[in-house]
């Protein structure tokens, strides 16, 4: 509790120097003797202190209240500037194919890739963080593109669809379109700008970064947009485009480039995207490779949290100004009634 005015609270003693002096004046009339008066008792007399005494206690809230007495309490919240993710997963019959996951193990593609998309949301508690605040969502890819998940804060339903991915096993059904996959994933980003989405969602704040993560082991060959065109809408809707590609042989990846003629056709396309929409292109060829490359999209893509402090102030001036009217009210009704004097 503190003052707005605090040197107001000086006032206080003029309510004490009425006090004294009317303690020191004469309250009474000199006779020659009080024996006609011995069977009478003082009556309402002796009450008469009440009214002064009422007025100096009013004054004293009065001078209170004019201080304006406070209760001021600080708070300080989080602003995240919020990370929207779109994850792209490839399952075409091709990430079938073994994989290499641990000396002497291996198993297919898509489990890989379910293990590594799964830990990348949740985090690992050493290469990855996880990621908490950021809103994901979940489209898959083989002759046609899939929205699994729309974007989302609820991560837990999220890692459970990741889990249950299975393998395109429709011949009619298989492919590679992951051009069509990246142009409905821009749009899905492209929506955050929508204030009626965005209250549907319960989104506050503003989403600074938009972010595709594009796993496949393949080329486009499937689908009604060409995976530049689909570049295109993504850089016109301000969204980065992290390519990775599966392969069956080492190649040299993490913070490396690598030369075009490295690339093979597929893999220019990748990097032609990534290059075009400001994110990277990777290649991955085993369990470790494919987390060292979630582990740099991680740390490029991480969300910055910010610290806000503020005080709160409550106004008590109301409470003395309130007792301080009763009390005068108090005074004038008692010296009007039950108290009143006659000349």
């Amino acid at each position: 509790m503190n003052f707005a005015y605090p040197w107001l609270l000086l006032l206080t003693s003029v309510p004490i120097a009425l006090t004294l002096r009317w303690r020191q004046q004469p309250r009474s009339l000199s006779v020659p003797s009080l024996r006609q008066w011995d069977d009478n008792g003082q009556g309402r007399a002796r009450y008469l202190w009440v009214p002064p005494t009422l007025r100096v206690v009013g004054l004293t809230l009065l001078i209170l209240a004019l201080a304006r007495p406070q209760a001021d309490s600080t708070h300080s919240t989080h602003v995240s500037e919020g990370i929207a993710i779109e994850l792209l997963v490839d399952v075409s019959s091709s990430m079938s194919m073994d994989m290499k996951l641990a000396e002497g193990e291996s198993h297919s593609r898509i489990d890989v890739a379910k293990k590594l998309v799964e830990r990348f949301i949740a985090g690992d508690g050493r290469h990855l963080h996880g990621r908490d605040g950021d809103l994901l969502g979940l489209i898959t890819f083989a002759r046609y593109a899939d929205t699994r998940s729309p974007l989302t804060l609820g991560h837990d339903a999220l890692l459970e669809l990741v889990r249950n991915l299975e393998i395109q096993e429709r011949p009619n059904e298989d492919g590679t379109g992951y051009g069509d996959a990246l142009a409905i994933a821009a749009a899905r980003l492209k929506q955050l700008d929508d204030p009626e989405i965005r209250q549907m969602q319960s989104l506050e704040g503003e989403i600074t970064s938009r972010v595709i993560i594009l796993l496949t082991d393949g080329e486009n060959n499937s689908g009604q947009h060409m995976p530049v065109e689909a570049a295109g809408l993504a850089k016109e809707w301000g969204c980065r485009v992290y390519c990775i590609s599966l392969g069956d042989r080492p190649r040299e990846f993490s913070g490396q480039v690598i030369e075009s003629t490295q690339l093979t056709e597929a893999e220019r396309v990748l990097k032609h995207i990534s290059l075009e929409t400001g994110g990277v292109f990777r290649t991955a060829f085993d369990f470790d490779s494919l987390l060292a490359v979630y582990a740099e999209i991680d740390q490029l893509e991480r969300s910055r949290v910010a610290t806000r402090g503020f005080t709160q102030i409550a106004e008590w001036f109301w409470l003395p100004l309130a007792a301080a009217i009763f009390v005068f009210f108090s005074a004038l009704l008692v010296e009007a009634t039950w108290l009143r004097a006659v000349p």
